[in-house]
């Protein structure tokens, strides 16, 4: 089970669109549990769940002596959405808890959520947690239970200032917690049309470096529409940019986990300058496809030309890549829905299920 925190102590930036989304983009090939900390509850309200019509949330999980965890407490409180996405729902009462447990010993007020995390360790592959906008008990109990943090970052000065800051606390919390936690930056609200975006983008890129996702999560108003139907985007609509930029998140995030074994018959590479391939997809019912794999850092269509021709009742889609020559694993992306080549005999194991398309380039 990979435990992710997604923190930022500054408001706005898409965090909990950021952990609703990524979960319901998981959630289409893993089991997810998305654990909503923040008092306000907009995890919970995204899908669909009213705070104040439940009678148990978070704050009863957490109140209890760490010792009361291994009675299962969380998994009665645990609502599914899905068949593979489950939410942990807050509520307001959750902002009494720092207050609760004064006088506690530190470790153990922070040790709560994992140890009530470690009674569902064989139900999920990912845990989502949803943090507050502030680094308290909360926060706390977030990153001892986390092994990796995800930071949205929104293109913006004060934003970017702000990052800094809260990587220096998290270092300093990661030590007094007595774990390292692996950190990564994801640019969202990301606006291209305007140059002051453009220019931000690339000051997050070289300022952070490899700890900037490939992703970048596009301004989109579909992300709203579909929080106000209580849905991840990826099942309010697929062709959306949001839709499509939080599945290569999902993908990437995947990717970075253990990897699927390579047919070895198929991984024999050598040195060699760029060529052109072309693969082709041909669905009469499909009307957006893209492609994305390790050759692109698995963004759909990323450094791909495409072209699209009627042949008969059905649309063929074409994609052009020039990668040198080597092994590489890729998917489409059909209708925001993601898709093994129907047309090629040879896939090794996705890291979240399903398939993944396997092309040699000579």
């Amino acid at each position: 089970m990979r435990t992710l925190a997604i923190v930022n102590q500054k408001g706005g930036c898409g965090k909990t669109t950021t952990a609703v989304n990524l979960a319901g983009a998981l959630a289409a090939e893993a089991r997810v549990l998305l654990v909503d900390m923040d008092p306000q509850a907009h995890a919970t309200l995204a899908l669909g769940f009213d705070p104040e019509a439940l009678e148990e949330n978070l704050y009863e999980v957490l109140v209890e002596p760490v010792e009361s965890s291994a009675a299962g407490r969380l998994a009665q409180v645990i609502r599914p959405w899905s068949d593979r996405l489950h939410v942990a729902p807050s509520g307001i009462v959750l902002s009494a808890l720092e207050q609760k447990l004064t006088g506690e010993h530190a470790e153990r007020r922070t040790e709560r959520l994992e140890a009530a995390l470690l009674t569902v360790r064989d139900d999920y592959d990912f845990v989502l947690i949803d943090c507050p906008p502030n680094v308290g008990v909360l926060t706390f109990n977030a990153l001892r239970a986390a092994r990796e943090v995800v930071v949205p970052l929104e293109p913006s000065d004060f934003a970017i200032h702000g990052v800094q800051k809260l990587l220096e606390t998290i270092a300093l919390l990661s030590d007094r917690i007595g774990h390292e936690v692996a950190v990564r930056i994801l640019p969202t609200l990301y606006d291209g049309r305007t140059r002051y975006a453009r220019d931000t983008l690339a000051e997050i890129r070289s300022l952070f470096g490899d700890l900037c996702f490939d992703t970048v999560i596009r301004s989109n108003v579909k992300l709203r529409e579909a929080a106000r139907r209580g849905q991840p985007i990826g099942s309010f609509t697929r062709t959306a940019n949001g839709s499509l930029d939080y599945a290569a998140l999902a993908l990437e995030i995947a990717l970075a986990g253990p990897s699927a074994p390579i047919d070895e018959e198929l991984a024999t590479e050598s040195q060699g300058q760029e060529r052109e391939v072309v693969v082709r997809f041909c669905d009469a019912g499909a009307t957006d496809v893209r492609i994305a794999g390790d050759f692109n850092g698995w963004v759909p269509d990323k450094d791909v030309r495409s072209l699209v021709r009627a042949d008969g009742a059905d649309r063929v889609w074409t994609k052009i890549l020039n990668l040198p020559p080597g092994t590489y694993h890729y998917r489409y992306v059909v209708d925001g829905k993601w898709r093994e080549d129907p047309d090629n005999p040879h896939a090794v194991p996705g890291p979240v299920g399903g398939r993944n398309s396997v092309l040699v380039v000579p």
